[in-house]
């Protein structure tokens, strides 16, 4: 039995892998900031990179994946969003004391 000779320096078949794309990493990636410490100031901009990473994974027919990364990153951002507003409104109505003087009476 014979096979089909396979393209030079690689194992046949002659399909390109996908590139994953960079905006939906640094989505993913400024989405888990966002939980852990920055709040607003990296989740907002998740919310944007995930969206158009989104619309630009569909758009490219294939040639770049990562839709679940921006999935998570944008949800991440909300998280991140959500957890900042209520964060703001805690030490707005003074629910979170945020007088860190040293002395006390």
């Amino acid at each position: 039995m014979s096979y089909p000779p396979s393209a030079p320096g690689g194992y046949g078949g002659g399909y390109a892998q996908p590139k994953t794309n960079s905006k939906a990493i640094w989505s993913l990636v400024l989405g888990i900031l966002g939980l852990i410490c920055c709040g607003f100031f990296t989740g907002i901009p998740a919310l944007f990179l995930g969206q158009s990473a989104k619309k630009e994974i569909a758009a490219s027919g294939g040639a770049q994946s990562g839709a679940g990364l921006a999935q998570a990153g944008f949800v991440l951002g909300i998280i991140a969003v959500v957890l900042g507003i209520i964060g703001l409104i805690l030490v707005a109505t003074g629910a979170i004391n945020t007088n860190f003087s040293a002395s006390t009476t």
